[in-house]
């Protein structure tokens, strides 16, 4: 309850509540979600807007060997029930099958060490031409010195192939939270162009979500943007009569 409160009072709109399973652990299993009614009976309205907070379910799948694919690619109904799918490959092969045969929203990067392997960019790619998103836990370049220097080299190594393809993810400390300009200025250190770090707390994530509800319903989802009209068109919309009066 905490947390989402300091969420809708630094300006997000939407939450995830990410449950994380390791499969080095024993006895993992993947368990229905919990509806979030049920934990919050009354959700706050975010600041500025009359619309209430819109809260998710995220199931984060940390695998360490291929075996561990196997459940991603079953048809589990309980996996199918979480809105987001996120999976955090150990190794440079998980890395590789995450990008090109997982049914997956994101792919999560580690952030906290030197990464065992390079990015390589026909998996980077294809993952892309998929719809698939990387995702950057921006806390410890907040926490320590040591990590914010992994932190920033790991991200910067990822935005030469991604072009920008990227969302951020904080942990489940409020203090830790950071709102999302903060974390867009943050994006800036990572090789981020200003529009690319606003696309990664706005419409990346859009689009993250949007790709997980194809998923869910087996076909596609489509939704409308106003493009804007350019000058030169607006000029030739305008009748050769009244064109003539306006330049006189």
């Amino acid at each position: 309850q905490n947390i989402l409160t300091v969420c809708f009072s630094v300006g997000y709109s939407a939450v995830a509540l990410n449950h994380v399973i390791d499969f080095k652990e024993k006895k993992q299993e993947i368990i229905k979600p919990v509806s979030p009614s049920e934990l919050f009976p009354s959700l706050p309205i975010v600041q500025g807007t009359s619309k209430r907070i819109k809260v998710l379910t995220r199931l984060t799948l940390v695998v360490s060997d291929p075996s561990h694919c196997n459940l991603l690619r079953s048809t589990s109904a309980n996996i199918r029930l979480y809105d987001i799918i996120a999976v955090f490959p150990k190794t440079e092969k998980l890395f590789h099958i995450a990008c090109t045969t997982l049914d997956v929203d994101l792919v999560c990067i580690n952030v906290t060490e030197k990464l065992p392997f390079y990015f390589r960019r026909p998996p980077v790619n294809m993952a892309i031409d998929r719809g698939i998103y990387f995702e950057l836990l921006y806390t410890p370049a907040i926490k320590d010195s040591t990590m914010r220097r992994y932190t920033i080299s790991n991200a910067i190594s990822l935005m030469q192939i991604c072009k920008g393809k990227v969302s951020s993810q904080s942990e489940n400390k409020p203090l830790e939270l950071r709102g999302p300009y903060d974390v867009a200025n943050l994006g800036l250190l990572f090789g981020l162009s200003e529009g690319e770090a606003k696309a990664a707390v706005s419409t990346n994530c859009r689009a993250a979500l949007l790709h997980g509800e194809t998923r869910k319903s087996a076909c596609g989802v489509v939704y409308t943007v106003k493009k804007p009209r350019k000058v030169e068109e607006e000029e030739t919309a305008v009748p050769a009569c009244k064109k003539a009066k306006t330049q006189a």
